[in-house]
């Protein structure tokens, strides 16, 4: 039983690399709650965050960037290098890391949570689980993702891996272990199978058709098994400047969602959105030129937002094309203000931009809830 009555909570955890993100992703698709304890770690030492000034006392100002954030480059390459300084670092981060996942967890209105951390078997979380799952990836899988995704040099990527326990004392004390090598695909089934085990009766991925009354706009989830129509509508709505494949929008379900805009029961829009480190990102926007954007970006970002709040997020951005921007009293109107990857402030909320922002696209932004769950001290 776990340590927060009313809620079934998944440890998930392996080694760098393995695809743990991916899981989690696929678990929030069918219903579950999920938390990036290694990305509440980045939060808890950022310079607006408790854990900042013990890590810079520990290891001195030499790892500052010159805007006076934590350089976590100049960080790791201390700590990977190092037992002990990874200790010391842990020993900082790791406990802030609880209060936030605690705090999370009893916020949350969902049944089922799926905590993601990679040091999850080596702390107390673990026992606070009710079940552990663990991916796995080989060491020449984790390898190129690690240089081919993250964009580290050979060498950098071979440290990492080198540096973490063997993937055999995770998967010992697994009890389901995902095979995370093929497509996403693959690991969909494997996913939903091990779910379906644990909870049969639980419907978040049953289809239920909503009707809508003649000329109303209806916003409906997508699933993966709608990847085809999704890839057919992006390419009609682009006038064929982009053409995803049936295999890009399954790959692309491992990091996001997508919405449906339906009108008559056709479809007229879509939008694909995220959910990491408690910021929401939609920065994919297809709506049909003759549907009247401020009612069809309404229907759409009201149900982002609710389900966004739910989900405990502080701010939401919106990413626009050239196109797109150039409306910007429809943004206006419905909340959004234009704004800088600087102007954000917040060091999490920035790298969310920086990380999602495509070329020539502007940024749009706006608060959910005033309160953080990394404060300052």
């Amino acid at each position: 039983m776990s340590a927060w009555p009313g809620k079934f909570v998944i440890g998930l955890t392996g080694n760098i690399a393995t695809g743990k993100s991916v899981v989690r992703k696929m678990l929030e698709h069918l219903g579950a709650y999920g938390i990036d304890a290694d990305a509440l770690g980045h939060r808890a030492i950022a310079k607006d965050a408790p854990g900042y000034q013990d890590v810079v006392d520990t290891f001195g100002k030499w790892i500052l960037a010159p805007d006076g954030q934590i350089d976590r480059t100049k960080l790791a390459r201390v700590v990977f290098s190092d037992p002990d300084a990874l200790t010391q670092l842990e020993s900082i981060v790791h406990p802030l890391v609880r209060q936030a996942v605690d705090l999370l967890i009893r916020r949350s209105s969902q049944k089922v949570i799926v905590v993601e951390a990679i040091k999850l078997l080596e702390g107390p979380l673990r026992e606070a689980c009710d079940t552990i799952w663990v991916t796995y990836a080989q060491k020449q899988t984790q390898i190129s993702r690690l240089t081919k995704k993250r964009g580290l040099s050979v060498a950098v990527a071979h440290q990492r891996v080198n540096s973490q326990p063997p993937q055999s004392e995770k998967v010992n004390a697994a009890n389901t272990v995902i095979q995370n090598e093929g497509s996403f695909e693959e690991t969909w089934q494997q996913v939903t199978k091990a779910w379906k085990v644990l909870f049969p009766t639980f419907d978040s991925g049953i289809y239920k058709p909503i009707t809508a009354p003649k000329g109303v706009m209806l916003v409906e989830k997508a699933r993966p098994r709608h990847a085809s129509e999704i890839a057919a509508l992006i390419s009609r709505l682009s006038d064929g400047k982009e053409k995803p494949t049936d295999e890009d929008i399954m790959a692309a379900f491992g990091e996001k969602a997508f919405l449906f805009l339906k009108l008559d029961g056709a479809p007229v829009g879509v939008v694909g959105w995220q959910v990491e480190n408690l910021v929401e990102r939609t920065d994919d926007v297809y709506i049909d030129p003759v549907q009247p954007l401020p009612e069809a970006m309404q229907a759409l970002l009201k149900e982002i937002e609710t389900t966004s709040r739910d989900l405990q997020c502080e701010i939401a951005l919106l990413f626009l094309p050239t196109e797109l921007t150039a409306q910007e009293e429809v943004w206006t109107s419905l909340g959004y203000e234009m704004c800088t990857i600087e102007s954000l402030g917040v060091r999490a909320w920035q790298e969310a931009a920086q990380e999602t922002m495509g070329k020539g696209e502007s940024i749009f932004f706006k608060q959910l809830r005033k309160d953080r769950v990394m404060r300052p001290v």
